[in-house]
């Protein structure tokens, strides 16, 4: 059975969610487009932003063996995470609906 790791994405203090949700949307798109084999495992979204310490944040269930190459992107595009806890996994019906949105592959 697959694992998953959650990965929360952090916007910058301050940034209103619409901004956050604009710069999410042109990383997504850069990896399905150039990725592809790494945003195939990512498995589910939060259906809702979230907040902490005054800024946005939004989780990803992201297989265990995908979680390393998502991180190097995000960094490269400038998105800030919380560092996941590799230790702490998931099954996939652990992000089912109503809180988690499945992404098509």
């Amino acid at each position: 059975m697959e694992e998953y790791v959650c990965v929360t994405v952090r916007g910058t203090p301050g940034e209103a969610e619409a901004a956050l949700k604009s710069r999410l949307t042109v990383f997504w798109t850069h990896m399905l487009r150039a990725k592809p084999d790494d945003y195939e495992k990512v498995y589910a979204e939060a259906t809702a932003f979230e907040s902490a310490g005054g800024a946005a944040t939004r989780e990803y269930m992201v297989q265990v063996d995908g979680v390393a190459a998502l991180l190097a992107e995000l960094t490269a595009a400038g998105l800030a995470f919380e560092p996941p806890d590799e230790a702490e996994t998931y099954s996939k019906y652990e992000a089912t609906s109503p809180d988690w949105f499945q992404l098509e592959h």
